[in-house]
């Protein structure tokens, strides 16, 4: 028997996927209106300013309207999907074997769900669900933390060709709409829509988004040569260089139709009018993880009072220490692990700089564990994946740690809980080349350590002058949880190390 037909209608809001985190962009729907979803399925894919996750509902039904296109960014709290929930003894989707029940008398009443829920606005009131939903295993709403049962398979239940007050014809991903249409689909939900409606674009991986968007093609446009019309990166590429042979959109568009864009005359504008922008001026949105940066880093420099010390170091001895350690077999150490195992030890004689402010209480908050954080550049921007109890690992279990957290990082894969919780930062700019820098505190950590590159220097050793691997170390603290004693022990205990590495012999 089918329950679509009896549902009631419960509306997923977008989730809170982190800490700090108010919006999320969609990226791809996974289901489309009229499909059936279980319980802790994901229904849409997401990027936020730290993470690219998909967002599974907790209700199962049936999807009867989704909320924005993809591209848009929207808030927590928005609503994502409604989805009609049946009124069974499990509370959950419709039985396998009632397709042809729900297709004979449920889709006339599905449609009509699913008409109500966007013409009204509000979806109706029901019952709560959280009961049925925790005996279901849900309860959760980012995927890796919710139940392991597997996500039932997805079947369309097709809404009544009747409930539909204007034709449609689908092409190259596009609905043309030739009068109102049921459900929220950018415009008024009480009058007719004009023109074309985007829908779903047949694209799987981020890297081919990013790409199209990082170029300004309009994926829409496209016709996919992978399985069922799926548009691969190569498809992105071989129009980048059309549009590029043919002198951009504007050739492309002339050689597509046959004649040239129509664009209204427009004046000079003056450098001097206001409200008008100079010539080649570019205006860049500050959203996504360049926003984040903008928003956390401006807020240290408002409420951390910092303060910078730094010293050179010889770093040929750890150097030497590290190719004997992988001289002996195993898996290679990395450096930075060995730099992390050196600031855990650190920290472990300096607890004071493992600690936070707490501004409303007006206390120092000192922590036990060290979450380290690092810094690492991607193509999305600049990101702190953070290792959990560092001071608890060797160095290489620190490696491997490093590894899979940084290849994380570039895939775009990282969790909102990988990317937050960190205690203490560590930053390795001396791959970009330089070497020193007066980096700004993580907020709301208490401190940072900065490492520059590490050149063949003349340094005096043992009385005599000789070329030595010489590292510049950079700390920057929050003077509010220690003063320049604490600060300058810190720094000189980890050039200690980093000169002689037998040192940390004495805390193993």
């Amino acid at each position: 028997m089918a329950h679509a037909s009896e549902g009631r209608g419960q509306e997923f809001r977008l989730p809170d996927l982190g800490e700090g985190l108010t919006e999320a962009e969609i990226v791809r729907w996974l289901v489309e209106v009229g499909d059936v979803v279980a319980v802790d399925q994901p229904v849409v894919e997401v990027e936020t300013a730290k993470a690219m996750v998909e967002v599974p509902c907790p209700y199962g039904g049936v999807v009867t309207a989704r909320f924005g296109e993809e591209g848009t960014e929207l808030p927590v709290g928005a609503p994502l999907v409604t989805v009609a929930v049946g009124t069974g003894e499990d509370g959950a989707a419709p039985a396998a074997g009632t397709e042809a029940a729900a297709s004979a008398g449920g889709e006339s009443r599905v449609a009509e769900s699913a008409g109500a829920a966007s013409t009204g606005g509000e979806s109706r009131a029901a019952e709560p669900v959280a009961a049925r939903a925790e005996a279901a295993g849900s309860g959760n709403v980012l995927v890796g933390y919710g139940t392991s049962e597997a996500p039932a398979r997805r079947r369309r239940v097709r809404p009544d060709r009747r409930a539909a007050t204007g034709a449609a014809a689908r092409t190259n991903g596009r609905v043309r709409v030739a009068g109102p249409v049921d459900g929220p689909v950018g415009g008024s939900a009480d009058g007719p829509v004009e023109g074309l409606v985007d829908g779903p674009v047949p694209v799987i991986s981020p890297l081919v988004r990013r790409l199209a968007r990082q170029n300004d093609l309009d994926l829409r446009e496209l016709t996919g040569s992978g399985p069922d019309g799926l548009i691969l990166r190569a498809d992105v590429e071989y129009a980048l260089r059309a549009s590029a042979a043919q002198g951009g959109r504007a050739a492309d568009h002339e050689a597509r139709t046959g004649r040239a864009p129509v664009t209204a005359p427009t004046a000079p504008a003056s450098a001097t009018t206001p409200g008008v922008p100079r010539s080649g001026t570019v205006r860049t949105p500050l959203k996504g993880v360049r926003g984040a940066v903008a928003d956390k880093l401006s807020r240290s420099r408002r409420e951390i009072p910092d303060a910078t010390c730094w010293v050179d170091a010889d770093a040929t001895g750890l150097m030497r220490a590290r190719t004997a350690m992988n001289a002996s077999g195993g898996p290679k150490i990395s450096l930075v692990a060995l730099l992390a195992r050196i600031c855990t030890a650190a920290l472990a004689r300096f607890p004071e700089l493992n600690a936070t402010v707490d501004t409303e209480a007006r206390e120092i908050v000192r922590f036990d564990d060290v979450h380290l954080g690092f810094a690492a550049q991607t193509d999305r921007g600049l990101v702190v994946p953070v290792v959990r109890d560092a001071h608890a690992r060797d160095a290489e279990g620190l490696t491997a740690e490093f590894a899979r957290l940084t290849e994380a990082a570039h895939e775009g894969r990282l969790t909102p809980g990988e990317l937050t919780g960190g205690t203490f930062t560590l930053n390795n700019y001396g791959v970009f080349g330089v070497d020193g820098s007066t980096p700004i505190i993580n907020h709301p950590e208490a401190a940072m350590l900065g490492v520059g590159r590490i050149v063949a220097k003349p340094w005096v050793h043992e009385g005599e002058l000789a070329v030595r691997q010489v590292v510049q170390l950079s700390l920057t603290f929050d003077h509010r949880v220690c003063d320049g004693g604490t600060a300058g022990g810190f720094l000189r205990y980890v050039a200690d190390c980093v000169e002689q590495p037998a040192v940390l012999l004495r805390t193993l």
